[in-house]
């Protein structure tokens, strides 16, 4: 190539750099803030982003994407939704209470959009479930109200027990609510629980060395972000231990966990990245009631059972919407 040609070539290309340059600054940002980790978390993930497509937007194409993981620790949740805010992100999507809770605090402008399970409205996060008011809508995960039907199942499983262990972080706002469902749930079946408060890795160990000590028979665990970060350790001390353990999502039974009940959590992202592009479309989030989840999944594990040498009654089996063998 003679160099006239080269830098004929070469100045084409530098002229077309800027126009790609702003074609990208041009695409709106969504800040997907999250108060867990993301490799328990991939499911959401995929979901969401699902959701935005379905609403028309694809990541590179006509939007940006980032996200934020807390790992757990939710005292870095505001200055990474403070960082979308100052980044001048279009919509943030809040994953957990403490992310949503975090993303209002920083913002009365920038849109935010959450999937929790806890009542958004005794938080102060909308004004109502049908008008939420203000700049945030989201999903309700109903985690909350699912604890009482936990120690149902549990119970229907495990044999007769004296006591059953309830795990939980009390560094969650929800905590307390969840906490009083089944307690009252408890109350009304005669079954004495006990309340083992864990959040890192060692409180978790002594939680379990606990249990053991009290001679429990099983385990109900809280919705938490950070119980979801140590899903791994859960599971593994639960089998070491065998101690018939129920969770809230499907992705500790997957994982290896006995069995868990709750709404489904990749519906209810792929629900939030819909809203998500609804408001990229021009939709108010204080138009956007609040949605309440369309479908709950039961999810056995057998072989988990097996191995701790329970028998899943049928009647359990026949209402299960997944079974792994």
């Amino acid at each position: 190539m003679r160099r006239r040609d080269f830098l004929g070539v070469l100045g084409s290309a530098s002229a077309v750099w800027p126009l790609v340059a702003r074609a990208q600054q041009a695409m709106p940002l969504v800040g997907f803030l999250h108060a867990a980790s993301q490799q328990p978390n991939a499911h959401v993930v995929t979901a969401f982003v699902q959701g935005l497509k379905d609403a028309g937007y694809v990541q590179g194409q006509n939007l940006q994407i980032e996200y934020r993981w807390a790992e757990g620790q939710y005292d870095r949740m505001a200055p990474m939704a403070q960082e979308f805010v100052d980044r001048k992100a279009a919509v943030i999507l809040a994953g957990a209470l403490p992310a949503a809770i975090a993303a209002k605090q920083v913002t009365a402008t920038v849109p935010i959009v959450f999937v929790i399970g806890a009542d958004a409205v005794k938080f102060g996060i909308v004004e109502s479930l049908n008008r939420p008011g203000g700049n945030v809508t989201g999903v309700s995960q109903l985690y909350r109200e699912l604890g009482a039907k936990r120690l149902e199942l549990l119970r229907e499983i495990v044999p007769p027990t004296a006591l059953i262990g309830v795990l939980i972080n009390s560094r969650n706002p929800n905590t307390e609510d969840h906490l009083a469902q089944i307690n009252a749930a408890a109350r009304s079946v005669g079954q004495q629980v006990a309340v083992f408060d864990a959040f890192s890795q060692r409180d978790i160990d002594m939680a379990f060395s606990g249990l053991v000590a009290r001679k429990a028979g099983a385990l109900l665990l809280s919705d938490d972000p950070v119980l979801t970060v140590r899903r791994d350790q859960i599971i593994a001390l639960a089998a070491r231990h065998k101690l018939p353990t129920i969770y809230y999502t499907r992705e500790f039974v997957s994982a290896g966990g006995l069995i868990s009940y709750g709404s489904a959590t990749g519906d209810n992202y792929r629900q939030g990245g819909i809203y998500v592009g609804r408001i990229l479309s021009g939709a108010k989030p204080a138009d956007l009631p609040v949605l309440q989840p369309s479908r709950f999944e039961l999810v056995i594990n057998l072989k988990t059972a097996k191995a701790l040498g329970l028998s899943v009654p049928p009647a359990v089996i026949a209402r299960s919407d997944e079974v792994i063998e």
